[in-house]
């Protein structure tokens, strides 16, 4: 430390790592420890850069409204018609009507359009009634499946019946 005190004097600037080496060098020669210090090496600062920042635009709440209030809020209005929500009831009629006007001859869009409904509602209330009725149907098959096995075990019994008797009446057992 005198080393870079007698430095400073004669206007000679030691390097900071030089005095600090000298320092270390002198206490181990001494037998003491080597003091500590926190050296800290150039680095080169980097530029703190901020990421912009996102303003959003303020948006109006709507206000809370009471129950009354709410109660006669209208549906909402799809390309200048009202929309309806048909029961599952309706729908079937609507689909009957509509299949009856087919089987007349007429076509899918003529149809539709009698029956009040589009050709996309059409298309999309047929999907879930085609699984229902293919559902009606396979249970008809399963059941009209085991029928058909509980007679054919029946014909063979009457049938091995039938020969055992022949072969009694002919002798051949």
């Amino acid at each position: 430390m005198e080393r870079a005190l007698k430095y400073q004097g004669e206007n000679k600037m030691p390097d900071v790592k030089e005095a600090v080496a000298r320092e270390a060098g002198e206490a181990a020669s001494i037998g003491q420890e080597k003091p500590k210090t926190a050296e800290k090496s150039p680095k080169a600062a980097k530029p703190k850069t901020r990421a912009p920042k996102i303003v959003r635009a303020k948006t109006a709440k709507p206000a809370k409204a009471s129950a009354s209030a709410a109660a006669t809020v209208a549906a909402p209005v799809i390309s200048g018609s009202t929309r309806k929500r048909y029961s599952e009831k309706e729908r079937g009629q609507k689909l009957g009507e509509i299949q009856n006007f087919i089987k007349a001859g007429e076509s899918v869009r003529g149809a539709t359009k009698k029956a009040g409904i589009s050709e996309q509602t059409y298309y999309q209330w047929k999907k879930p009634a085609a699984k229902e009725s293919q559902s009606g149907e396979l249970k008809d098959l399963v059941k009209l499946e085991t029928e058909n096995a509980r007679l054919k075990k029946l014909l063979a019994e009457r049938l091995r019946k039938e020969n055992a008797d022949l072969k009694k009446k002919l002798g051949i057992s």
